[in-house]
C-alpha cells in the first residue's frame, strides 16, 4: 500500500553504523532505523542469538513458558527500579495500547479518559493515534475513538484543568521525538507526578523511543527522578527484531486478569532471545554512559556548524534546528552524500545514531552535514 513515499534506495547489508546499498555505496546511518538498531547493524551477539534460537524454537504461543522471557522481564524490571511486572508485545503502539487498557481496568468503570500532550506521538493504531496529540493525523480517520484528551505541552495548569472524574491516566513522553525532539523539563514531569498522586491517576511514560540508554540514562524519566506507574518500551529492545514491553508497578499490573489482554507473537522465543542478547550487550557496554559522552560530542559538533540555530534533545536523541534552511532538501542531499538523518519537522533534522558510534564516525558525520549545509547556504536555501 502507498503508506510511505516510494523508496529510492535498497539497502542490502549493514554493519555497525554503516549501511550498504545494492550498488555498493556506503551510508553513515545517524538514524538507526528510527532509534531501533541502537547497538548498530548486525551486532554479532544479537545475530548469533537470533540464528541459534531460530534453529531451536521460534514460537509456542503464550500458553506456555519459554526460556528467555522471564530473564528479559527481570532485567527490564531491575533497570526500571524494580517492583513491577512486564507484558510483551511486538511494537510501540501495542505497548501503549496495553498501558491504556491497563489504566482503564485499574481505574474502574466511568474513568476511561487518557490525557496526553499536543505534539506527542504514541502510535498509529486507532487508540494510540487518538492519544497522539497531532490533530492533522486524526483528520483522515475521524471520528477518533472516545476517551482521549489533549493539553498544551509543558503546561501544568492546562493539564490540571483537563482532569475531571472521568480521567484515568496521563501519558507523556520524556522527550517528544516525532514531535520534533522536545525534552520535558524536570519540573514538568515532577508536576505531572504530583497531579497524578493528588487525583489518583496513573502516570504512563512512553519510552518507546527514549528507553534503554538513548538519552544518557536507562530511561528518560530517570533524568527527572520521578517514579512512573507504567512505562512502555519498544524500539531498541530487540535491536531490530520486533519486540516491545509494557511495564507496570505490580499493584497496577494486578488489575489485569487472565483473558484481559494478549498477543499472539508477543514475547516469543525468537524475539526474547534477541532482547536478552541486546540487553546483555547494553549493560556490558554501559550504553547510557556512552550515549551521554557521544551525545555531548555530537551536540558540540552540530552546534558549531554554520546554518544550525539550535541543538536540542538528550544523549544521542538530538535535533538540529536549522537557521532559515528547509530541512527536507537538506536531508535529501545528505542521503546523496551518504548520511542518513530525517527531517523531523520542516526546519529540524533528527539524529539518533547507534549508541556505539565512534568518535571518528561522529567527526565524519558533522563534516558531511556541514558541507551540505554550506552548499544550501551558498545556494540561498
Amino acid at each position: 500500500m502507498p503508506t510511505y513515499a516510494a523508496p529510492s534506495i535498497q539497502f542490502v547489508e549493514g554493519a555497525g553504523s554503516w549501511l550498504t546499498d545494492r550498488e555498493g555505496k556506503r551510508y553513515l546511518d545517524l538514524l538507526s532505523g528510527l532509534a531501533v538498531t541502537s547497538l548498530g547493524h548486525a551486532h554479532p551477539a544479537v545475530a548469533e542469538a537470533v540464528a541459534a534460537q531460530a534453529q531451536r524454537l521460534v514460537h509456542t504461543s503464550n500458553l506456555y513458558a519459554t526460556e528467555h522471557a522471564a530473564p528479559v522481564a527481570q532485567t527490564l524490571d531491575r533497570l526500571l527500579g524494580g517492583g513491577g511486572q512486564v507484558f510483551f508485545a511486538n511494537s510501540g503502539a501495542e505497548a501503549n495500547e496495553c498501558a491504556m487498557k491497563l489504566a482503564r481496568k485499574w481505574a474502574g468503570h466511568g474513568r476511561y479518559v487518557v490525557v496526553s500532550a499536543y505534539g506527542s506521538f504514541h502510535g498509529r493504531t486507532m487508540a494510540t493515534l487518538a492519544a497522539t496529540g497531532q490533530p492533522a493525523k486524526h483528520e483522515p480517520f475521524a471520528p477518533m475513538p472516545e476517551g482521549y484528551r489533549h493539553v498544551a505541552w509543558a503546561d501544568l495548569a492546562h493539564l490540571e484543568s483537563a482532569i475531571d472524574e472521568t480521567v484515568a491516566a496521563v501519558i507523556i513522553e520524556p522527550i517528544q521525538g516525532e514531535g520534533g525532539v522536545h525534552p520535558a523539563e524536570t519540573q514538568y514531569l515532577a508536576g505531572i507526578r504530583r497531579l497524578c498522586d493528588e487525583r489518583n491517576l496513573l502516570m504512563i511514560l512512553d519510552e518507546v523511543q527514549t528507553g534503554l540508554g538513548r538519552t544518557g540514562e536507562w530511561f528518560g524519566f530517570q533524568h527527572a527522578g520521578v517514579a512512573p506507574d507504567v512505562v512502555t518500551i519498544a524500539k531498541a529492545l530487540g535491536n531490530g527484531v520486533p519486540i516491545s514491553a509494557c511495564w507496570a508497578r505490580a499493584e497496577v499490573a494486578a488489575a489485569f486478569r487472565p483473558g484481559d489482554h494478549g498477543s499472539t507473537f508477543g514475547g516469543n522465543p525468537l524475539c526474547t532471545a534477541a532482547a536478552r542478547a541486546t540487553l546483555e550487550v547494553m549493560e556490558d557496554e554501559d550504553v547510557p554512559a556512552r550515549a551521554a559522552r557521544a551525545g555531548a560530542l555530537l551536540r558540540g559538533g552540530l552546534s558549531a556548524l554554520a546554518g544550525v540555530a539550535e541543538v536540542r534533545g538528550a544523549g544521542l536523541l538530538l535535533a538540529a534546528e536549522l537557521d532559515g534552511i528547509d530541512a527536507g532538501p537538506v536531508a535529501a542531499d545528505l542521503l546523496v552524500a551518504g548520511v542518513i538523518v530525517n527531517a523531523v519537522t520542516p526546519t529540524a533534522l533528527r539524529l539518533a545514531p547507534s549508541l556505539l558510534i565512534s568518535d571518528e564516525e561522529i567527526e565524519e558525520a558533522t563534516d558531511r552535514i556541514g558541507a551540505v549545509l554550506d552548499a544550501h547556504r551558498a545556494g540561498g536555501d
